[in-house]
């Protein structure tokens, strides 16, 4: 089973029992519990969530590189037969999401039956729950071969191959989206559970879009990419008090450096791409022969916002998809242009420079250059280890260049109380 010490806690995290506290039998039976527990998921995730679901996969996809001294960041690094099984950054990959999972489920299974919550703070709750399980389910597909869908502290959960998760994501982002077609949100929930900055309604096309796309459901892929307003901003938030993790595990804890040229070899990487003036910034320092720079972008400051997804990321998961479902080159090859060419007009600022595409116009050519330019665009977003295997790219055991690891095993704490953990995979 999964201990009831692996779903409320992760590495380096204690919860201490505070006696002035509201029980649980308060918070998921009363409205404003509820209300509390909903910002309190959404806060969860954009600081511990993201922070393993961002900066792991991406020293493992050659992201960045682990510099500081602790054994968990050095394993990390090596990747490979190296990393063991009891790896504190897996562990803390593999809690935060089953807790997020957690969270969500609790919400799920109480708020409809708390009879004021209603109309649009009910559907907005219980969407914005099934976002988030949504989005813990997806990273486990991510990085592991298998991965529950459930989680207990009282039963053995089973494992699922990781396109039944994908599936799983996808039954929870489409009934989130039935909750706000049927029952738009309210502004009093915008107002009190996501703020002004997070976006439930666009966030659930986008994620539904990018994991229909890892899943190759690529109709459902280029029908949500088209619901996501591109004009919308939704972003995780930062204060004094609930800091901007990357900046803070990069910038002030020092664990991990970006290497340059976002880490790609120099065959993959665009001189003169204004957006690696964006993300990285400062002189290129060599760390046991590796270029690496100083993070800038999104991760600048200690209160700077997040985009949980960019606009660009739809266009290029509607080219993918037109290309893998052996659409049109023309309409695939335009919407490659539309993210290449870009010189302002992006919300966020992300915005690459370059001239229109020249190479060849096949299906196999334009596929590895939305590689290229997923790469560049959507760095430090968790993504580009899913991305290193789904594009065929060279990896372990033959090569450790551009990822080494192809999936990450299973934390021995899991392991210890759960029999139906699966056999790790080689590497």
């Amino acid at each position: 089973m999964l201990s009831s010490s692996l779903l409320l806690t992760s590495s380096c995290e204690l919860d201490i029992p505070n006696p002035n506290a509201a029980s649980d039998i308060e918070v998921l039976n009363s409205r404003e519990g509820l209300i509390g527990l909903s910002v309190g998921l959404r806060q969860y995730y954009s600081t511990s969530g993201i922070e393993a679901a961002y900066l792991y996969p991406g020293v493992t996809s050659r992201e960045l590189k682990g510099v500081a001294t602790f054994t968990n960041v050095l394993e990390l690094e090596a990747g490979g037969t190296a990393l063991p099984t009891f790896n504190g950054n897996i562990l803390g990959l593999w809690s935060r999401m089953q807790r997020t999972m957690n969270i969500s489920q609790q919400i799920l299974e109480n708020a409809p039956n708390v009879p004021s919550l209603t109309g649009g703070m009910r559907s907005g709750i219980l969407a914005q729950a099934h976002l988030f399980k949504a989005m813990a389910l997806g990273t486990l597909a991510m990085a592991f071969e298998q991965a529950n869908t459930e989680t207990s502290i009282t039963e053995n959960v089973t494992f699922k191959p990781r396109q039944e998760v994908f599936a799983e994501a996808i039954s929870h982002l489409n009934q989130g989206i039935a909750l706000i077609e049927a029952t738009p949100t309210s502004q009093e929930f915008r107002n009190q559970v996501t703020g002004q900055f997070f976006n439930v309604e666009n966030t659930l096309y986008a994620m539904n879009a990018r994991f229909n796309l890892f899943a190759g459901n690529y109709q459902a892929a280029i029908n949500n990419a088209d619901k996501v307003n591109l004009s919308v901003m939704s972003e995780y938030d930062y204060s004094d008090q609930s800091i901007n993790p990357i900046y803070n595990t990069i910038s002030i804890l020092k664990y991990f450096r970006p290497r340059d040229n976002f880490g790609l070899p120099n065959s993959l990487f665009y001189e003169g791409d204004a957006r690696e003036e964006f993300y990285l910034t400062g002189p290129i320092d060599i760390v046991d022969g590796d270029a690496v720079r100083s993070l800038a972008g999104f991760f600048d400051n200690q209160t700077e916002r997040i985009p949980v997804y960019l606009p660009d990321e739809m266009k290029l998961i509607k080219a993918e998809a037109i290309l893998r479902s052996n659409g049109s080159l023309v309409e695939a090859l335009a919407l490659i242009n539309e993210v290449r060419t870009q010189q302002t007009g992006d919300p966020f600022g992300v915005n690459a420079g370059l001239p229109p595409y020249t190479g060849l116009v096949t299906r196999d050519a334009l596929l590895l250059e939305v590689y290229r330019q997923r790469s560049a665009e959507l760095y430090l977003t968790g993504m580009r280890l899913e991305d290193s295997r789904r594009f065929g790219r060279p990896g372990p055991p033959e090569s450790f260049i551009e990822r080494n690891r192809n999936f990450y095993p299973y934390p021995d704490q899991e392991r210890l109380t759960n029999p139906n953990t699966p056999e790790d995979p080689e590497i």
